[in-house]
Formats: structure tokens, C-alpha cells, sequence
């Protein structure tokens, strides 16, 4: 009996490796920018929409996040970490290429992934909150000892940030309400 469960630990060890190596992989490799204020962030994403009495619609992987003020460069990989496809935003344009060379536009971020996506993720603010900072129209609920917002609303989404680290928070939790359906994006950044 001890080395069938020997065994069995040993199964899930190497069970438990494999998760941890491919949790790993998940993320794309970073995105170095050229500019002093460049802002660089990997991670991983989910997107889940849910309405009743209908399956849910979920997406998930990995993403490289740079943003040099002018210009934004977001890569969208699947979960095992290969890239997917590549955002560029410019002031008035947003691209999104596929790795099969398939091109989309639309006149900004916000535009382009609910055109390609089907769900609204709001990219532009984004910008903002993954370096943990908040306009003075967000409704702030709850902030920490550092002075951090950790709860709050801004156009129809209630946010939630925690694990920061210099750089940001490490862990994002947004929900909209459209009606019946719920929209819900949560990204865990990989913190140094």
C-alpha cells in the first residue's frame, strides 16, 4: 500500500510541475519600449459574459502590455503563450493583426476589441488603471493605508485592484452590467 501512494504523490508532483511550468508559459514574452516613461506589464487575462439561460462566453491567456504615452502595443497570446494577435493604438487608430496576417481597424482600442471580441473591455482606461491610478470621475468605494484605490466605479464598470507592487497593482478585477448580461475581466499581472 505505501508504494501505491508513493506512487500516487509522486503522479501528483509531477501533475502539480507541469501546471506550474505551463502557468509559466502563459504570458508572452515583455514588450521594451524606447521612451524613459515607457510602461511595460505581462501577464494573463480572463473575459467571461454570461446572460441567462445562455452558455457563458469566456476567453483566456496571456498578454505583453506597453504603453509609451502616444502609442499602445498590446500582444494577446493563448494560454500556452504563442501570440495570437498584436494591438497597435495611435491617437485616432487602433489595428489589431493576427498572427495569419489578417488585419482590423477601428478609431480606437475600445472600438476595436468589442468589434473583434463581441464584449466591450474598456482598453482606454486601462491605461490608467494598471498603473493603479484613477480620474477624479471615478467613484472611489475603498482605498489602502498607501493612499491606493482599491474599489471603485468609473463609466458603468466597478473595479477592484490589490498586489500592488511598485509599478501597479498585480491583480485587476472588473464587472460591467449590460442589462442581463454581466461582463467580467479579470487580469493577473506578473509582479516583480
Amino acid at each position: 500500500m505505501r508504494a501505491a501512494a508513493w506512487c500516487a504523490s509522486i503522479r501528483w508532483f509531477g501533475l502539480g510541475g507541469l501546471l506550474t511550468l505551463l502557468a509559466a508559459c502563459a504570458s508572452p514574452p515583455s514588450l521594451v519600449g524606447h521612451q524613459a516613461d515607457a510602461f511595460s506589464r505581462t501577464g494573463r487575462f480572463a473575459v467571461t459574459a454570461t446572460e441567462p439561460g445562455a452558455p457563458s462566453q469566456a476567453v483566456q491567456g496571456g498578454f505583453a502590455w506597453l504603453d509609451e504615452g502616444g502609442r499602445l502595443t498590446l500582444d494577446l497570446a493563448n494560454p500556452l503563450g504563442s501570440i495570437l494577435a498584436r494591438v497597435q493604438v495611435t491617437p485616432g487608430r487602433a489595428v489589431l493583426t493576427r498572427s495569419n496576417g489578417q488585419v482590423e481597424q477601428a478609431a480606437n482600442a475600445d472600438a476595436l476589441v468589442e468589434q473583434v471580441v463581441g464584449v466591450p473591455v474598456p482598453v482606454s482606461y486601462l491605461r490608467y488603471w494598471m498603473r493603479g491610478q484613477v480620474s477624479d470621475s471615478a467613484r472611489v468605494q475603498r482605498r489602502d493605508a498607501q493612499g491606493h484605490a482599491l474599489q471603485f466605479e468609473q463609466q458603468g464598470w466597478t473595479v477592484e485592484l490589490s498586489r500592488f507592487d511598485d509599478q501597479g497593482p498585480g491583480l485587476l478585477q472588473m464587472q460591467r452590467n449590460e442589462g442581463a448580461r454581466t461582463l467580467k475581466v479579470r487580469l493577473i499581472v506578473n509582479t516583480r
